[in-house]
């Protein structure tokens, strides 16, 4: 049996950083609720499928926009999530930290991209934070993590362990994960146990000779994620994460929905219900992973995979 994690990072953007008090109300809406002439395709859309096909998903929602939005909203984003019974864990992006109404650290007067460029101290500090924020919104339990663009460091999993938050899922061997200093010199591809806390890291696998490409709704064709969901079974893999967001079935445009995702999401939830007997939807409730003495190597999608999906990519710009 293999735990498939499937995870949705839920978060609001503004277009810009301008502006940011007139445009916040549209862009949750947008972002949200996802609304096109054609229907509503964003977050209560995602929760209904997974629901009809009986799957559980990790909804990974970040907080931080709240310090300059107030409470409302982020509520809002909880109800939604806690009525499809569907699981809540921490994400953070600290772009929002300059933003705040009251300063969280006064010296922080301009963009940081990523949790990694903060201290251990500040590290903690923000995930307190946003652990708070959650549960102040109704979140009962925080049992896992994702920082914001996969952006942490070793340090990271120590403020975890300081807040009592069991398992990361900010390891993305094909996107700064190298670079985390987080098991220097080894490509993780399974959970690992460090200290109190458990990485479970992204999901990746080469497309072609040389290059690594994680596991993401928007950006794998069904027949990819198929294939190495059966390579991952049948190679005695634990866990396989697929990441995707509350806005990915619109249109890079978000004028409209974007049909060839919204098919490739069904096509994905029929076969996981259809094999449940082999693949179990899974969140991090009493997770206990399995030490791995030597990580996986990456899996290998076949090259005329990797061909089909771009032909795919490029026919959803007009579909």
């Amino acid at each position: 049996m293999l735990n498939v994690y499937f995870t949705v990072d839920v978060e609001i953007w503004c277009g810009g950083w301008q502006d940011l008090d007139s445009k916040f109300p549209s862009a949750f809406k947008q972002y949200i609720y996802g609304h096109t002439p054609d229907g509503d395709f964003g977050l209560p859309y995602k929760l209904k499928i997974l629901n009809d096909y009986g799957l559980k998903g990790v909804f990974f929602v970040e907080p931080m926009f709240s310090c300059r939005f107030g409470r409302d909203p982020l509520e809002e984003i909880v109800n939604l999530i806690k009525e499809a019974n569907q699981t809540i864990e921490l994400h953070l992006h600290t772009e929002w930290i300059d933003e705040a109404r009251q300063p969280i650290f006064p010296s922080v007067t301009q963009k940081r991209q990523f949790l990694r460029y903060f201290t251990l101290e500040e590290q903690t500090r923000l995930i307190a934070l946003g652990k708070q924020w959650l549960n102040e919104s109704g979140v009962d339990q925080i049992r896992a993590f994702r920082a914001g663009s996969f952006g942490f460091n070793v340090d990271t999993l120590s403020a975890l362990i300081a807040n009592d938050i069991a398992v990361d899922s900010s390891y993305n061997a094909s996107f700064m994960g190298p670079e985390s200093n987080f098991m220097p010199g080894t490509v993780v591809t399974e959970a690992v146990r460090y200290k109190n806390i458990y990485e479970v890291p992204m999901t990746v696998y080469f497309d072609r000779p040389g290059h690594l490409r994680h596991t993401q709704l928007c950006a794998c064709s069904f027949k990819e994620l198929e294939g190495l969901l059966w390579k991952a079974l049948e190679q005695g893999w634990q866990n396989f994460t697929i990441l995707s967001h509350n806005f990915e079935l619109l249109h890079r445009s978000f004028e409209r929905p974007d049909k060839i995702v919204i098919q490739r999401f069904i096509q994905l939830c029929e076969f996981l219900e259809k094999n449940k007997d082999c693949f179990r939807t899974s969140d991090y409730s009493d997770f206990q992973g399995i030490v791995f003495e030597k990580q996986p190597t990456p899996l290998i999608s076949p090259l005329w995979r990797t061909g089909q999906r771009m032909l795919e990519q490029v026919w959803s710009k007009y579909a």
